[in-house]
């Protein structure tokens, strides 16, 4: 008999993401909320691409007319993916 606590492998979902950055040497205090995310700390730079990486994350997923917690792992991961190498090629 199994608990039904138990959460199987295809019942993953990701409620929100939490971003930290621990680059901050101005003595600012940086936190940015939105829409199942929250940004704390980090350096400026560190801090807007936090914002601009999880912002980007949340319209591709948009245009998919999903949110967060309706995307699956993978899903998550790929999009995570691509929009890191596309942020990536902006340096």
């Amino acid at each position: 008999m199994s608990d039904a606590s138990e959460k199987k492998p295809d019942d993953f979902r990701i409620e929100s993401l939490l971003g930290v950055g621990f680059d901050n040497t101005d003595g600012e205090v940086r936190l940015t909320r939105g829409p199942d995310f929250a940004l704390v700390g980090g350096s400026q730079p560190t801090h807007e691409r936090m914002q601009e990486t999880v912002c980007k994350v949340n319209e591709r997923l948009e245009k998919r007319g999903k949110r967060l917690r309706d995307a699956s792992r993978e899903e998550f991961t790929d999009i995570l993916r691509e929009v890191v190498e596309k942020l990536g090629d902006k340096e």
